[in-house]
């Protein structure tokens, strides 16, 4: 009888501090805006100079003059390298020879012919003979030309392989040229992003030899094919080089710009998930009072803190961004602040509450 009105008390006071629980729970929102997307696509790349040979000889004959040293810079048609051509230069004087001699006869025919002192099939042995010496002098010619190597457009030089007096052979490698002014840059993306790979789109590169300065340049070709392997596509794209710190065969990091399009964005932290699918907490008004509604959304993608909404929301709406845990669907909540875009989660607590900023 003692302990029966203690008891009493104590259920009278559990009940009261369960009639004094808050009916609203404090949340923080963001609205769902419009925006310019520019969703960023990154690779590996290799570099290649705009225009690049490998010197070779395409005869066996020995190297009498170089004319280059390694790393020079030459322009289209600098001599590069000569080989022995007496040989060839002894048949051309001889088939000079009998050029003039054909051309003797014809000139002294002509005026025979007239009179009719000659046949004229003497001068058409000796037009014969004349043609025939003009084609080995071209033949002969070409021969001397293969023992010159020109430079076949403006770039640098590399290394040189062979030295004077060196016997060279068919496909022997001399020397190589790059015209480095130019770079081409070869990378491969995910087939998705096709319809993203427009003409001139801006791009930008890294690489490590040179790791505080952006190279850029614009997106100049697309592959016809994609790879049914890896389902990716090659891209190529045009870097200037005007102080030639780029080389080729050097690896960058790629990133590409495509044209920007609209798209729906919310903060990432509204978003929650459970097994495949995405959603999300919207503000709406219910009985005159402000509720918490889990709607089902589409994403697209994910950019520095956004995401793309596809669909399930509209512009202007306002999505809880924190205070979600232990939140119901449907369960009355009191919005504490609207998060801005560079809004972080301490900023949002030292905003002044909802009362303190009505005047």
């Amino acid at each position: 009888m003692i302990y029966r009105p203690l008891i009493l008390t104590m259920i009278f006071l559990t009940s009261g501090q369960v009639l004094s629980q808050p009916s609203s729970t404090p949340v923080f929102v963001a609205e769902v805006k419009r925006v310019e997307w520019v969703e960023p696509i990154e690779a590996l790349g290799t570099l290649q100079a705009d225009e690049n040979v490998i010197i070779t000889s395409t005869v066996t004959e020995k190297v009498t003059r170089i004319n280059f040293e390694d790393g020079d810079r030459v322009t289209t048609g600098d001599l590069l390298l000569e080989m022995d051509a007496s040989e060839e230069q002894a048949l051309l004087s001889e088939e000079r020879s009998r050029l003039s001699e054909a051309e003797l006869q014809i000139r002294r025919l002509n005026p025979l012919i007239a009179k009719g002192s000659a046949s004229e099939s003497a001068l058409d042995e000796q037009v014969l003979k004349k043609q025939t010496a003009q084609a080995r002098m071209e033949a002969i010619q070409a021969q001397i030309r293969q023992r010159r190597i020109l430079a076949p457009f403006d770039g640098i030089i590399g290394q040189r392989n062979i030295s004077v007096g060196a016997l060279v052979q068919p496909g022997t490698v001399v020397t190589t040229i790059d015209d480095d002014l130019t770079m081409k840059l070869d990378f491969s993306v995910p087939a998705r992003f096709l319809s993203l790979l427009t003409p001139h789109s801006e791009v930008t590169g890294t690489t490590a030899a040179w790791p505080n300065e952006v190279f850029r340049g614009s997106l100049s070709s697309v592959n016809s094919r994609i790879d049914p392997v890896t389902r990716s596509i090659s891209v190529r794209a045009i870097l200037p080089n005007p102080d030639q710190k780029l080389r080729p065969g050097q690896l960058m990091r790629v990133r590409l710009l495509p044209p920007p399009r609209s798209a729906l964005v919310i903060p990432e932290e509204a978003l929650m998930s459970r097994g495949r699918q995405e959603f999300v907490r919207r503000i709406t008004t219910k009985d005159k009072r402000t509720v918490a509604t889990q709607v089902a959304v589409t994403i697209g993608a994910r950019l520095q803190g956004d995401v793309e909404i596809l669909a399930g929301l509209a512009e202007g709406d306002q999505v809880i961004t924190h205070g979600n845990i232990r939140l119901r669907p449907g369960a009355v909540v009191e919005v504490k602040a609207v998060q801005a875009d560079d809004n972080q989660l301490v900023d949002l607590l030292a905003q002044p509450r909802s009362e303190e900023l009505t005047p």
